[in-house]
Protein backbone atom coordinates (compact mmCIF):
# COMPACT_ATOMS: atom_id res chain seq x y z
CA UNK A 1 0.00 0.00 0.00
CA UNK A 2 1.34 3.49 -0.55
CA UNK A 3 2.17 6.47 1.90
CA UNK A 4 -0.67 8.17 0.09
CA UNK A 5 -3.23 6.06 0.88
CA UNK A 6 -2.43 5.65 4.62
CA UNK A 7 -3.02 9.57 5.08
CA UNK A 8 -6.23 8.79 5.98
CA UNK A 9 -9.07 10.74 8.16
CA UNK A 10 -11.74 9.86 10.76
CA UNK A 11 -14.86 11.85 11.38
CA UNK A 12 -15.15 11.90 15.24
CA UNK A 13 -18.90 13.36 16.87
CA UNK A 14 -16.25 15.59 19.51
CA UNK A 15 -13.67 16.77 17.29
CA UNK A 16 -14.86 16.67 13.48
CA UNK A 17 -12.18 15.15 10.76
CA UNK A 18 -9.22 13.58 12.63
CA UNK A 19 -6.40 13.48 9.83
CA UNK A 20 -3.63 10.80 10.45
CA UNK A 21 -0.45 12.62 10.30
CA UNK A 22 2.02 9.87 8.72
CA UNK A 23 2.13 6.13 7.45
CA UNK A 24 3.52 4.76 11.15
CA UNK A 25 0.80 5.64 12.45
CA UNK A 26 -1.38 4.42 10.18
CA UNK A 27 0.60 1.32 10.55
CA UNK A 28 0.82 1.20 14.15
CA UNK A 29 -3.31 2.25 13.97
CA UNK A 30 -4.04 -1.14 11.78
CA UNK A 31 -2.06 -3.69 13.82
CA UNK A 32 -4.48 -5.87 15.61
CA UNK A 33 -3.18 -4.67 19.30
CA UNK A 34 -4.69 -1.37 18.57
CA UNK A 35 -7.42 -2.85 16.58
CA UNK A 36 -8.44 -4.58 20.06
CA UNK A 37 -9.16 -1.31 21.67
CA UNK A 38 -12.36 -1.13 19.51
CA UNK A 39 -13.42 -3.89 21.67
CA UNK A 40 -12.88 -2.50 25.10
CA UNK A 41 -15.15 -0.07 26.58
CA UNK A 42 -13.23 3.50 27.63
CA UNK A 43 -16.18 3.72 30.77
CA UNK A 44 -16.44 0.02 31.92
CA UNK A 45 -20.06 -0.44 32.63
CA UNK A 46 -20.73 3.25 33.37
CA UNK A 47 -23.89 2.48 30.38
CA UNK A 48 -26.08 0.65 33.36
CA UNK A 49 -25.83 4.58 34.30
CA UNK A 50 -25.19 6.42 31.60
CA UNK A 51 -26.94 4.71 28.41
CA UNK A 52 -25.01 6.49 26.05
CA UNK A 53 -21.62 5.54 27.70
CA UNK A 54 -20.48 2.70 24.79
CA UNK A 55 -17.70 4.85 23.70
CA UNK A 56 -14.26 3.04 23.17
CA UNK A 57 -10.61 3.34 23.91
CA UNK A 58 -9.90 3.55 20.32
CA UNK A 59 -12.29 6.00 20.07
CA UNK A 60 -10.03 8.44 22.94
CA UNK A 61 -6.87 7.39 21.35
CA UNK A 62 -7.90 9.11 18.18
CA UNK A 63 -8.84 11.94 19.66
CA UNK A 64 -5.53 12.31 21.98
CA UNK A 65 -3.77 12.26 18.86
CA UNK A 66 -5.59 14.85 17.46
CA UNK A 67 -4.81 16.86 20.13
CA UNK A 68 -1.77 16.50 20.68
CA UNK A 69 -1.12 17.47 17.34
CA UNK A 70 -2.40 20.52 18.47
CA UNK A 71 -0.07 20.74 21.03
CA UNK A 72 2.73 20.65 19.25
CA UNK A 73 1.47 23.21 16.45
CA UNK A 74 0.97 25.61 19.78
CA UNK A 75 3.96 25.16 21.19
CA UNK A 76 6.49 25.72 18.05
CA UNK A 77 4.73 28.78 17.28
CA UNK A 78 5.39 30.32 21.07
CA UNK A 79 8.89 29.04 19.79
CA UNK A 80 9.26 25.77 21.85
CA UNK A 81 12.10 23.18 19.88
CA UNK A 82 10.55 20.22 19.32
CA UNK A 83 12.42 17.95 16.37
CA UNK A 84 10.28 15.56 14.46
CA UNK A 85 11.84 12.53 16.00
CA UNK A 86 10.11 14.15 19.25
CA UNK A 87 6.83 15.06 17.56
CA UNK A 88 6.66 11.61 16.13
CA UNK A 89 7.36 10.13 19.23
CA UNK A 90 4.48 12.12 21.28
CA UNK A 91 2.05 10.90 18.66
CA UNK A 92 3.00 7.18 18.79
CA UNK A 93 3.38 7.29 22.91
CA UNK A 94 -0.19 8.83 22.96
CA UNK A 95 -1.85 6.89 20.43
CA UNK A 96 -0.45 3.67 22.63
CA UNK A 97 -0.77 5.06 26.26
CA UNK A 98 -4.18 3.15 27.12
CA UNK A 99 -3.26 -0.28 24.67
CA UNK A 100 -2.51 -2.30 27.71
CA UNK A 101 -6.20 -2.45 29.55
CA UNK A 102 -8.31 -5.33 29.91
CA UNK A 103 -11.75 -5.95 29.17
CA UNK A 104 -13.89 -3.31 30.90
CA UNK A 105 -11.07 -0.74 31.19
CA UNK A 106 -10.32 -0.55 34.73
CA UNK A 107 -12.82 -3.06 36.06
CA UNK A 108 -10.43 -6.41 35.72
CA UNK A 109 -7.27 -4.77 36.00
CA UNK A 110 -6.32 -7.19 38.81
CA UNK A 111 -9.07 -9.86 38.16
CA UNK A 112 -7.21 -11.21 34.91
CA UNK A 113 -3.50 -10.82 36.49
CA UNK A 114 -2.59 -10.63 39.24
CA UNK A 115 -0.53 -7.28 40.29
CA UNK A 116 -0.45 -5.63 36.77
CA UNK A 117 -1.27 -2.37 35.74
CA UNK A 118 -2.50 -1.17 32.52
CA UNK A 119 0.54 1.04 31.95
CA UNK A 120 3.20 -1.69 32.37
CA UNK A 121 0.67 -4.04 29.89
CA UNK A 122 0.95 -0.99 27.94
CA UNK A 123 4.79 -0.78 28.01
CA UNK A 124 4.73 -4.25 27.28
CA UNK A 125 2.91 -3.71 24.10
CA UNK A 126 5.12 -1.02 22.70
CA UNK A 127 8.33 -3.11 23.47
CA UNK A 128 6.98 -5.21 21.02
CA UNK A 129 5.41 -3.12 18.34
CA UNK A 130 9.10 -1.07 18.42
CA UNK A 131 10.70 -4.67 17.99
CA UNK A 132 8.10 -5.51 14.98
CA UNK A 133 9.06 -1.44 13.58
CA UNK A 134 12.53 -1.87 13.33
CA UNK A 135 13.11 0.88 16.66
CA UNK A 136 10.15 2.89 15.55
CA UNK A 137 9.04 3.88 19.08
CA UNK A 138 12.66 3.81 21.12
CA UNK A 139 11.61 8.01 21.48
CA UNK A 140 7.83 7.18 22.21
CA UNK A 141 9.07 4.33 24.78
CA UNK A 142 11.37 6.83 26.32
CA UNK A 143 8.07 9.69 26.67
CA UNK A 144 5.77 7.52 27.76
CA UNK A 145 8.27 5.79 30.83
CA UNK A 146 9.29 9.61 31.61
CA UNK A 147 12.42 9.19 30.81
CA UNK A 148 12.98 11.91 28.39
CA UNK A 149 15.41 14.25 28.86
CA UNK A 150 12.67 17.34 27.94
CA UNK A 151 10.54 16.49 30.49
CA UNK A 152 7.47 18.77 29.07
CA UNK A 153 7.05 15.99 26.56
CA UNK A 154 6.92 13.60 29.18
CA UNK A 155 4.08 16.11 31.14
CA UNK A 156 2.24 16.11 27.26
CA UNK A 157 1.35 12.48 27.89
CA UNK A 158 1.47 12.11 31.02
CA UNK A 159 0.86 14.16 33.99
CA UNK A 160 -2.19 16.51 35.72
CA UNK A 161 -2.99 18.34 33.12
CA UNK A 162 -2.24 15.80 29.97
CA UNK A 163 -3.20 15.66 26.72
CA UNK A 164 -4.78 12.44 27.70
CA UNK A 165 -7.71 13.98 30.71
CA UNK A 166 -8.53 16.61 28.10
CA UNK A 167 -9.56 14.09 25.67
CA UNK A 168 -11.15 11.98 28.00
CA UNK A 169 -13.13 14.34 30.26
CA UNK A 170 -14.63 16.28 26.85
CA UNK A 171 -15.00 12.91 25.23
CA UNK A 172 -16.82 11.00 28.62
CA UNK A 173 -18.82 13.94 28.86
CA UNK A 174 -20.26 14.58 25.56
CA UNK A 175 -20.99 10.31 25.60
CA UNK A 176 -22.49 10.11 29.38
CA UNK A 177 -24.30 13.35 29.11
CA UNK A 178 -22.55 14.54 31.79
CA UNK A 179 -22.47 18.48 31.20
CA UNK A 180 -20.75 19.40 34.07
CA UNK A 181 -17.76 17.67 32.77
CA UNK A 182 -17.50 19.17 29.39
CA UNK A 183 -13.63 21.15 29.02
CA UNK A 184 -12.15 23.86 26.76
CA UNK A 185 -9.33 21.53 25.29
CA UNK A 186 -8.58 24.20 22.50
CA UNK A 187 -8.54 27.18 24.64
CA UNK A 188 -6.14 25.08 27.49
CA UNK A 189 -3.81 23.92 24.69
CA UNK A 190 -3.51 27.31 23.35
CA UNK A 191 -2.37 28.94 26.83
CA UNK A 192 0.53 26.12 27.29
CA UNK A 193 3.87 26.97 27.14
CA UNK A 194 7.29 26.03 28.45
CA UNK A 195 9.58 27.55 31.15
CA UNK A 196 12.81 25.72 32.63
CA UNK A 197 11.61 22.67 30.46
CA UNK A 198 8.46 22.42 32.07
CA UNK A 199 5.65 22.89 30.86
CA UNK A 200 2.97 25.89 32.20
CA UNK A 201 -0.07 27.32 31.55
CA UNK A 202 0.08 30.98 30.60
CA UNK A 203 -1.98 33.09 33.23
CA UNK A 204 -4.74 33.89 30.69
CA UNK A 205 -5.80 30.17 31.00
CA UNK A 206 -5.80 30.41 34.77
CA UNK A 207 -9.99 30.02 34.93
CA UNK A 208 -9.95 27.52 31.63
CA UNK A 209 -7.78 25.44 34.28
CA UNK A 210 -10.26 26.11 37.34
CA UNK A 211 -12.91 24.25 35.05
CA UNK A 212 -10.57 21.73 34.14
CA UNK A 213 -10.35 21.02 37.71
CA UNK A 214 -13.96 21.12 38.79
CA UNK A 215 -14.90 18.87 35.91
CA UNK A 216 -12.79 16.54 36.42
CA UNK A 217 -14.24 16.41 39.90
CA UNK A 218 -17.72 16.00 38.76
CA UNK A 219 -16.45 13.90 36.42
CA UNK A 220 -15.42 11.19 38.79
CA UNK A 221 -18.50 11.69 41.51
CA UNK A 222 -21.22 11.29 38.50
CA UNK A 223 -19.82 8.98 36.30
CA UNK A 224 -16.60 7.15 37.82
CA UNK A 225 -17.33 6.69 41.42
CA UNK A 226 -21.22 6.79 40.53
CA UNK A 227 -22.28 4.51 42.91
CA UNK A 228 -24.58 2.35 40.42
CA UNK A 229 -20.99 2.07 38.66
CA UNK A 230 -19.21 1.29 41.36
CA UNK A 231 -21.11 -1.69 42.46
CA UNK A 232 -21.38 -3.26 39.12
CA UNK A 233 -17.68 -3.05 38.93
CA UNK A 234 -17.34 -5.00 42.24
CA UNK A 235 -20.08 -7.23 40.71
CA UNK A 236 -17.77 -8.27 37.39
CA UNK A 237 -14.51 -8.34 39.99
CA UNK A 238 -16.53 -11.16 41.65
CA UNK A 239 -17.89 -12.96 39.10
CA UNK A 240 -13.89 -13.57 37.86
CA UNK A 241 -13.09 -14.26 41.82
CA UNK A 242 -15.93 -16.59 42.29
CA UNK A 243 -15.10 -18.51 38.64
CA UNK A 244 -11.48 -18.80 39.58
CA UNK A 245 -12.41 -20.50 42.61
CA UNK A 246 -14.58 -23.05 41.05
CA UNK A 247 -11.94 -23.79 37.92
CA UNK A 248 -9.87 -24.69 41.39
CA UNK A 249 -11.83 -26.94 43.24
CA UNK A 250 -12.25 -28.23 39.20
CA UNK A 251 -15.27 -27.50 37.50
CA UNK A 252 -15.50 -27.20 33.93
CA UNK A 253 -15.93 -23.67 32.74
CA UNK A 254 -16.74 -22.56 29.42
CA UNK A 255 -15.34 -19.67 28.02
CA UNK A 256 -13.27 -18.19 25.26
CA UNK A 257 -9.44 -19.52 24.97
CA UNK A 258 -7.86 -16.13 25.82
CA UNK A 259 -9.91 -16.04 28.91
CA UNK A 260 -9.28 -19.87 29.88
CA UNK A 261 -5.60 -19.13 29.98
CA UNK A 262 -6.24 -16.12 32.83
CA UNK A 263 -8.77 -17.96 35.13
CA UNK A 264 -6.62 -21.12 35.02
CA UNK A 265 -3.15 -19.09 35.68
CA UNK A 266 -2.29 -16.60 37.88
CA UNK A 267 -0.22 -14.10 36.19
CA UNK A 268 1.87 -11.30 37.63
CA UNK A 269 4.74 -9.48 36.41
CA UNK A 270 7.27 -12.20 36.72
CA UNK A 271 5.23 -14.50 34.78
CA UNK A 272 3.91 -12.16 32.11
CA UNK A 273 5.68 -13.48 28.86
CA UNK A 274 5.64 -12.75 25.51
CA UNK A 275 3.71 -15.79 25.13
CA UNK A 276 1.28 -13.86 27.98
CA UNK A 277 0.92 -11.13 25.99
CA UNK A 278 0.08 -12.57 22.89
CA UNK A 279 -3.02 -14.07 24.59
CA UNK A 280 -3.81 -10.91 26.89
CA UNK A 281 -4.19 -9.07 23.10
CA UNK A 282 -6.70 -11.44 22.44
CA UNK A 283 -8.78 -10.38 25.19
CA UNK A 284 -11.45 -8.13 25.16
CA UNK A 285 -15.27 -7.45 26.52
CA UNK A 286 -16.91 -9.78 24.33
CA UNK A 287 -15.05 -12.69 25.91
CA UNK A 288 -16.55 -11.56 29.62
CA UNK A 289 -19.93 -10.58 28.01
CA UNK A 290 -19.90 -13.95 26.68
CA UNK A 291 -18.45 -15.68 29.57
CA UNK A 292 -21.45 -14.48 32.02
CA UNK A 293 -24.25 -14.99 29.26
CA UNK A 294 -22.86 -18.67 29.43
CA UNK A 295 -22.52 -18.69 33.43
CA UNK A 296 -25.87 -17.65 34.31
CA UNK A 297 -26.70 -20.82 33.82
CA UNK A 298 -24.75 -22.40 35.88
CA UNK A 299 -25.12 -24.86 38.60
CA UNK A 300 -23.41 -22.95 41.03
CA UNK A 301 -25.94 -20.35 42.74
CA UNK A 302 -23.25 -17.74 43.48
CA UNK A 303 -21.76 -17.73 39.94
CA UNK A 304 -25.35 -17.85 38.48
CA UNK A 305 -27.17 -14.73 40.73
CA UNK A 306 -24.00 -12.54 40.14
CA UNK A 307 -24.38 -12.97 36.45
CA UNK A 308 -27.86 -12.39 36.25
CA UNK A 309 -27.26 -9.31 37.94
CA UNK A 310 -25.31 -7.83 35.75
CA UNK A 311 -27.10 -9.45 32.51
CA UNK A 312 -30.43 -8.09 33.91
CA UNK A 313 -29.30 -4.86 35.42
CA UNK A 314 -30.52 -6.18 39.09
CA UNK A 315 -27.58 -5.24 40.94
CA UNK A 316 -26.96 -5.14 44.76
CA UNK A 317 -28.09 -2.38 46.76
CA UNK A 318 -25.48 0.29 47.58
CA UNK A 319 -25.06 3.16 49.96
CA UNK A 320 -22.64 5.36 50.38
CA UNK A 321 -21.77 7.36 53.47
CA UNK A 322 -19.22 10.11 54.52
CA UNK A 323 -18.59 7.84 57.80
CA UNK A 324 -17.33 4.37 57.65
CA UNK A 325 -20.04 1.76 57.95
CA UNK A 326 -20.25 0.07 61.08
CA UNK A 327 -18.99 -3.50 61.70
CA UNK A 328 -22.82 -4.08 63.41
CA UNK A 329 -24.63 -2.67 60.44
CA UNK A 330 -22.56 -4.74 58.08
CA UNK A 331 -22.86 -7.82 60.31
CA UNK A 332 -26.73 -7.55 60.38
CA UNK A 333 -26.97 -7.43 56.62
CA UNK A 334 -24.39 -10.03 56.36
CA UNK A 335 -26.54 -12.40 58.47
CA UNK A 336 -29.97 -11.27 57.02
CA UNK A 337 -28.52 -12.92 53.37
CA UNK A 338 -26.98 -15.47 54.76
CA UNK A 339 -30.32 -16.78 56.00
CA UNK A 340 -32.31 -15.69 53.40
CA UNK A 341 -29.95 -17.46 50.88
CA UNK A 342 -29.11 -20.60 53.10
CA UNK A 343 -25.50 -19.72 52.12
CA UNK A 344 -21.82 -19.76 53.58
CA UNK A 345 -20.31 -17.14 55.29
CA UNK A 346 -17.85 -17.31 52.13
CA UNK A 347 -20.84 -17.45 49.56
CA UNK A 348 -22.32 -14.53 51.86
CA UNK A 349 -19.41 -12.28 51.60
CA UNK A 350 -20.33 -11.93 47.19
CA UNK A 351 -23.36 -9.95 48.17
CA UNK A 352 -22.52 -8.31 51.05
CA UNK A 353 -19.37 -6.08 51.39
CA UNK A 354 -18.22 -2.76 51.78
CA UNK A 355 -15.37 -0.71 50.99
CA UNK A 356 -13.99 2.98 50.27
CA UNK A 357 -13.84 5.63 47.16
CA UNK A 358 -11.35 7.92 46.99
CA UNK A 359 -10.67 11.16 44.76
CA UNK A 360 -8.35 14.15 44.47
CA UNK A 361 -9.08 16.43 42.27
CA UNK A 362 -5.67 18.00 42.04
CA UNK A 363 -2.74 16.97 43.73
CA UNK A 364 -0.68 19.84 44.72
CA UNK A 365 2.82 17.66 45.50
CA UNK A 366 2.60 15.47 42.17
CA UNK A 367 3.43 17.54 39.32
CA UNK A 368 1.40 20.23 39.94
CA UNK A 369 -0.03 22.63 37.35
CA UNK A 370 2.20 25.80 37.01
CA UNK A 371 0.71 29.30 36.09
CA UNK A 372 3.01 31.44 34.04
CA UNK A 373 2.23 34.63 35.14
CA UNK A 374 3.07 38.08 33.18
CA UNK A 375 5.80 39.44 35.20
CA UNK A 376 7.94 35.83 34.43
CA UNK A 377 7.02 34.00 37.55
CA UNK A 378 5.54 30.69 37.99
CA UNK A 379 3.06 30.05 40.59
CA UNK A 380 1.31 26.66 41.49
CA UNK A 381 -2.72 27.10 40.81
CA UNK A 382 -4.08 26.58 43.85
CA UNK A 383 -1.89 29.49 44.98
CA UNK A 384 -2.82 32.00 42.51
CA UNK A 385 -6.42 31.01 41.83
CA UNK A 386 -9.32 33.40 43.44
CA UNK A 387 -11.79 30.01 43.62
CA UNK A 388 -12.24 29.15 47.27
CA UNK A 389 -13.18 25.43 46.05
CA UNK A 390 -9.62 24.81 44.53
CA UNK A 391 -7.83 24.34 47.95
CA UNK A 392 -10.24 22.24 48.88
CA UNK A 393 -9.97 20.17 45.47
CA UNK A 394 -5.84 19.11 46.91
CA UNK A 395 -7.60 17.42 49.30
CA UNK A 396 -8.37 13.50 49.06
CA UNK A 397 -11.94 13.10 49.76
CA UNK A 398 -12.95 9.51 50.80
CA UNK A 399 -16.48 8.02 50.97
CA UNK A 400 -17.81 4.67 52.04
CA UNK A 401 -19.98 1.89 51.01
CA UNK A 402 -21.52 -1.34 51.57
CA UNK A 403 -23.35 -3.81 49.35
CA UNK A 404 -26.13 -5.84 49.91
CA UNK A 405 -29.03 -7.66 48.47
CA UNK A 406 -32.08 -5.44 49.15
CA UNK A 407 -34.72 -8.26 48.28
CA UNK A 408 -33.16 -10.72 50.85
CA UNK A 409 -32.69 -7.74 53.70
Amino acid sequence: MSKANKLKIFNDPIYGFIRIPNALIFDLIAHPYFQRLRRISQMGLSYLVYPGAHHTRFHHALGCVHLMQKAVQVLRFKGIAILDEEEQGLLCAILLHDIGHGPFSHAMEHSIVEGVSHEYISIQFMKELNTLFNGSLTEALSIFTGKHSKRFLNQLVSSQLDIDRLDYLKRDSFYSGVAEGNTNSDRLITMLNVVDGNLVVEEKGIYSVEKFLMARRFMYWQAYLHKTSVVAEQLLISILKRARFLIAKGTKLNASTSLTFFLNNAVNKDSFTTETLEIFAQLDDTDILSAIKEWQNDGDFVLSELCKKILNRRLLHIKIKKEPISQKRFEDKFLETKKAFNLTDEETSYFVFKGKLENKAYDRYDQNINILKKNGKIVDVAKLSDHLNLNALSKTVTKYYICYPKDAV
